[in-house]
């Protein structure tokens, strides 16, 4: 069985959360307090400051408190670690085609000269 980092597991597990994706598309076009998303979202503050939790907790977003305002942003190379597992999987399916591809356009090619041959 293959391991994974405990944080990669909090990441895809917050990512499954379409409400948490959309936090992570506003926080990625702009920084935004939990009242701001909250009121985007159609949600309650309570509600809100869960799901930003959460997405805290996987390393996907800071949070700040100024005065009486707690600011959300993405955190620090949020996503990287995701993106580079994914892309490594992305690899290895596109060579997997690729010699598929290759296999397929074989038996093309042998089929076309054993018609030619009859």
């Amino acid at each position: 069985m293959v391991q994974h980092s405990s944080r990669l597991d909090l990441s895809f597990a917050a990512l499954a959360d379409a409400t948490r994706r959309g936090i992570i598309e506003q926080l990625w076009r702009k920084d935004a307090s939990i009242t701001e998303l909250a009121e985007r979202f159609q949600m309650t503050l309570t509600g809100m400051k869960k799901h930003v939790g959460v997405l805290e907790q996987a390393g996907l977003v800071i949070t700040e408190k100024v005065g009486r305002v707690r600011t959300c942003q993405l955190g620090r190379g949020a996503l990287d670690e995701e993106w580079a597992w994914l892309e490594r999987y992305r690899r290895m399916w596109t060579a997997r085609f690729d010699a598929l591809d290759k296999v397929v356009e074989e038996l093309k090619r042998k089929e076309r000269d054993d018609g030619r041959r009859k």
